[in-house]
């Protein structure tokens, strides 16, 4: 039967159960929709014949909240959510969020810090040896030692803290069907030492064949140097063909071992996880509390692909989904987009078709598929490969399916574009027909910088590719007759970002008449080549030193810099320009980000008399001349650029 699977033992036994196979324990509410990796992992092992029972935000400090099915037969599966539970709970400053989108209601409050560790260890308190398995995006990117922000510290492999026996780390499809039959036939856990794409630890080293030996961690604490080579051997060993099993040791006697990355899914498997029986909706249990919000915007979206070669130094993609892109047929792609059209809530618009980067629907070169990555370049990075297929048909071709699906009135992109990729095609279809159908005024894109010192560190395109971007976007525009404008994201602190590379953005966004609403001030998160420069002060790729801009003042100063227009950051930027000695943009001249203050307070006098005027013309409450009609919107600008924020 179609159902969402047993949330308690009342569900269980509705099924004609006795026990489930596993009980799953996870960070977020129940939604059984396929952008939820819980959702996946759970309909994989129920369509492999095994029960699983869902055990959504227990009650970390309630030991009766992980035994609502009882003793599961084979172990318990642990994830941590669709976030890392700390990038769920704090912003980059260290301060508590106000929603959590993927809880009830959006309270916070629901999951621990450090979920799938404070989960795991409560299951070890109640059943001492049954096997537990851990994996999503918070186990995948801590699987071995890491930095952590929160505590400013290299910890441990989360396998360790956690108590758990195997982590299947990235995506997660065939791993955990793999460790789901060992133990069915049986086998003991810790006898489950060779399944691609997991983690597990041993006191015997002697018995890992193989393996690249890494430094120790307790070498690695002590250099912070260690553990920028280290990490860079990690990261050179994330392709599933390549890639190399890797051991790294601990003073307590235990060895991590990571066995190589698990293959990428064919198109076939992409399509028949995408056709398992998804409820596509939230549990009704949670419709008193007005819902999850994160269902919103994914309910009508449709993942076109996974992985990505885009190669930024920022994103953790290259260790959880790596950089072969796999892609789902057009007819599995139709179906389901077929299929929403008789959802009672959808109103004739798929708010997305893409993935990490919505206009990746093949390898990058011919050769992946057999012989993985190069070890020693990038796809599109500091230019695009000679070898790079950049080719926007089959992209086109999916979409003009979707948009001539009865019901579907618009359908939009919006996962972000390469544009660096979209630059490698010389075909102007994809572009004129994404103008023309597919964005609604603004498209949202990320240059994230404009310095060519900080733009090499992120490992994005150098900002004469964007500029070539936005002129070929404007010119196409004008050929569709439409009036469009780019939202370009950018990123205030990332390491290498001097005060004077930030003036370098608020001199642009000045010169393009763009006033960012948000900006994204870097945030170090696990597993990432942009996380090791910040906490080692080098590139792991060169090991030369980079600059890290890490004091609070100096950081709320870049990020005012960026947002210089905004009267509550005048004394940040004032001060910062003094402090980089560009006093010559400090003025009332065109090229001058601000007033002096004296004549800083008699602009703002005078503004407010001018709106006070213009109220007291129009009315109490009417709306500004010129506020409706086609208008350009101020935090919007003829130039942008591309990949979306993830």
């Amino acid at each position: 039967m179609k159902d969402f699977l047993p949330i308690s033992r009342e569900d269980m036994r509705r099924r004609g159960w006795e026990s489930v196979d596993f009980a799953y324990v996870i960070g977020d509410a129940y939604v059984d929709h396929s952008s939820f990796g819980p959702a996946i992992i759970s309909r994989i092992l129920e369509a492999n014949g095994y029960k699983v029972g869902i055990i959504a935000q227990p009650d970390w400090k309630d030991e009766a909240s992980i035994q609502i099915f009882g003793r599961p037969r084979l172990g318990f599966l642990v994830s941590g959510g669709n976030m890392d539970s700390l990038v769920n709970h704090y912003t980059v400053s260290k301060k508590h969020r106000s929603m959590d989108a993927y809880t009830p209601g959006g309270v916070t409050g629901k999951r621990p810090d450090r979920a799938t560790i404070v989960y795991c260890n409560l299951i070890r308190k109640v059943y001492k040896d049954i096997p537990i398995a851990i994996g999503g995006i918070e186990a995948s990117l801590r699987r071995l030692a890491h930095y952590d922000y929160w505590s400013d510290s290299l910890k441990r492999s989360i396998l360790l803290d956690s108590q758990a026996d195997i982590i299947s780390y990235g995506m997660g499809e065939h791993s955990i069907v793999e460790i789901a039959d060992a133990l069915a036939s049986g086998l003991a856990v810790k006898d489950i030492t060779f399944i691609d794409g997991t983690v597990y630890r041993t006191r015997d080293p002697e018995a890992v064949y193989d393996a690249i030996t890494l430094p120790t961690y307790e070498e690695m604490k002590a250099d912070k140097l260690v553990y920028a080579k280290s990490f860079y051997t990690q990261y050179c060993n994330t392709d599933p063909f390549t890639g190399k099993r890797m051991i790294e040791g601990y003073a307590d006697g235990w060895y991590i071992v990571q066995n190589p990355p698990a293959k990428p899914l064919t198109t076939q498997e992409m399509d028949d996880v995408y056709a398992l029986p998804y409820m596509n909706d939230y549990h009704p249990s949670y419709e008193k509390a007005g819902g999850v919000p994160a269902i919103r915007e994914i309910k009508f979206s449709l993942a076109s692909n996974r992985g990505c070669f885009g190669g930024c130094n920022f994103c953790a993609l290259t260790f959880h989904q790596g950089r072969i892109v796999q892609v789902r047929s057009h007819e599995s792609l139709v179906a389901e987009a077929t299929a929403m059209t008789h959802d009672k809530d959808f109103k004739g618009y798929i708010h997305d078709v893409g993935g990490p980067s919505a206009d990746f629907r093949h390898p990058s070169c011919e050769k992946q598929l057999t012989k993985g990555v190069c070890r020693n370049r990038q796809c599109l990075f500091p230019k695009p490969c000679p070898n790079l297929r950049a080719d926007h048909r089959d992209y086109v071709e999916l979409l003009r399916k979707l948009r001539e699906i009865p019901k579907v009135k618009k359908v939009f992109v919006r996962s972000g574009i390469r544009f660096d990729y979209v630059m490698a095609d010389r075909d102007d279809t994809f572009l004129q027909e994404l103008c023309k159908y597919h964005i609604s005024g603004q498209l949202r894109v990320a240059p994230e910088h404009v310095s060519a010192e900080v733009l090499r560190l992120m490992g994005k395109p150098s900002h004469e590719v964007y500029e070539a971007f936005i002129d070929r976007y404007n010119r196409i525009n004008g050929r569709t007759g439409k009036e469009q404008y780019v939202l370009p994201y950018l990123m205030s602190s990332h390491p290498g970002s001097t005060l004077k590379a930030a003036i370098e953005v608020a001199e642009y966004c000045r010169d393009i008449g763009y006033t960012p609403e948000q900006v994204q001030d870097y945030y170090p998160t696990p597993s990432t080549m942009s996380t090791v420069m910040y906490y080692t002060g080098v590139n792991p790729e060169d090991m030369k030193p980079v600059y890290v801009p890490k004091n609070p003042h100096e950081k709320a100063m870049q990020r005012a810099l960026l947002q210089f227009r905004n009267p509550a950051n005048y004394d940040l930027v004032v001060e910062a320009l003094r402090k980089a000695g560009r006093e010559d943009l400090i003025g009332t001249g065109p090229k001058c980000l601000v007033y002096p203050r004296k004549s800083y307070a008699d602009h703002v006098n005078k503004n407010r008399e001018r709106s006070a005027s213009e109220r007291k013309k129009q009315g109490a409450g009417a709306p500004t001349k010129g506020s409706a009609g086609r208008k350009k919107p101020q935090n919007a600008s003829r130039g942008g650029n591309g990949h979306g924020r993830r």
